[in-house]
């Protein structure tokens, strides 16, 4: 498989590459690139064939749409790539309207973003966050109308509960509206919590799941140690996850993918993102790379060909324990239910 392997973002007519590039890393301090990195990376990916962008207002304070707007400008490929950004994060302290989901802070947001990004459309617009206050019915709509004035193509959830875009995708199917056609979610070997409820809502709502953190902001890389988790890595210090990747379980699960990665003969980090790619639902993976080098490395995953064996190690040493109600739907209480027979639903 190859970035030219194209595939539709849910079930939608906009065609992505199977690795997109996450630019959270364009203009952070500490652990992101410099400028002359950015447009390395960014570069790199365009030259692999890669079609698929993905930004957000907030990073970097906005510089990270500006680097990517001069970038795509600069290329001149504004038609050929998939441009994406996400509103939702507070932009002001003390002000209420410059965050959150609400028809005002949209409009707002999506002009900072066009005009950051040089551009008069987004391809596809992401609610970055869900407020916890706003109806979906508003957000639903807002969307809705700009799409059909044509200052975005598409739009997508991000980090919300399933309910919610379950809510959305059957509300805008009702009403024949546009609607959501994509998540966007932490998934990765060591963060499979979305398998409980929102891979089974964006398979039944026809959204193609796009995971940030694959890598899980470098652990499955192979960087960290037991003896020693510091360094200068994102998850050395202040990060964005809320939670702490060192664990005795995500060590265990880490063992096992290096086991597996060296059968196979290459990098943890390609192996764990050949892992991802072949989970169902997944339409896209959002890589973050700080070097040309790095970006490279990660883009050998779809050279990586696991085997049912080692898709089933890498499976049992990170499977998430059984959660109440979904542990109580299992293939034996089927069976139970259907007498002792197996039935096999529609997929």
């Amino acid at each position: 498989m190859t970035l030219t392997d194209f595939r539709t973002l849910g079930r939608s007519g906009l065609i992505v590459s199977p690795l997109a590039l996450g630019t959270m890393t364009f203009g952070t301090p500490r652990w992101g690139s410099t400028d002359h990195d950015a447009a390395a990376v960014f570069g790199t990916y365009l030259e692999a064939g890669g079609n698929f962008i993905d930004t957000a207002d907030v990073y970097a304070g906005g510089r990270s749409e500006e680097l990517v707007g001069q970038f795509v400008a600069e290329h001149r490929v504004r038609d050929r790539v998939v441009l994406a950004t996400k509103f939702g994060f507070s932009a002001e302290r003390g002000n209420p309207h410059a965050g959150g989901n609400g028809r005002k802070h949209i409009h707002q947001a999506l002009e900072g973003s066009l005009r950051r990004l040089k551009t008069e459309y987004i391809d596809l617009y992401w609610l970055h966050v869900w407020d916890m206050v706003t109806p979906v019915e508003e957000v639903l709509q807002t969307l809705g109308d700009l799409v059909r004035a044509g200052t975005i193509r598409y739009f997508g959830f991000s980090d919300m509960p399933a309910w919610y875009t379950t809510k959305a995708a059957t509300l805008a199917h009702v009403h024949n509206v546009p609607g959501p056609i994509g998540m966007q979610l932490e998934y990765s070997l060591v963060a499979r919590s979305l398998e409980t409820e929102h891979l089974g809502a964006a398979r039944d709502g026809g959204l193609g799941i796009v995971p940030w953190s694959p890598l899980a902001g470098g652990f499955l890389g192979g960087r960290y140690e037991r003896a020693s988790s510091g360094g200068q890595g994102r998850l050395s210090g202040p990060n964005p996850f809320g939670d702490s990747k060192f664990t005795e379980r995500n060590w265990k699960t880490l063992d096992v993918l290096k086991t597996v990665a060296a059968q196979t003969g290459h990098a943890p980090a390609q192996v764990a993102l050949a892992w991802l790619s072949a989970q169902p639902g997944v339409a896209s993976i959002l890589l973050g790379a700080r070097t040309p080098e790095q970006l490279q490395s990660n883009l050998g995953s779809l050279e990586v060909q696991l085997t049912p064996q080692q898709l089933q190690a890498l499976n049992a040493a990170s499977v998430l324990d059984p959660a109440m109600p979904q542990g109580w739907f299992s293939e034996a209480l089927k069976r139970g239910i259907f007498g002792g027979v197996s039935v096999e639903g529609w997929r």
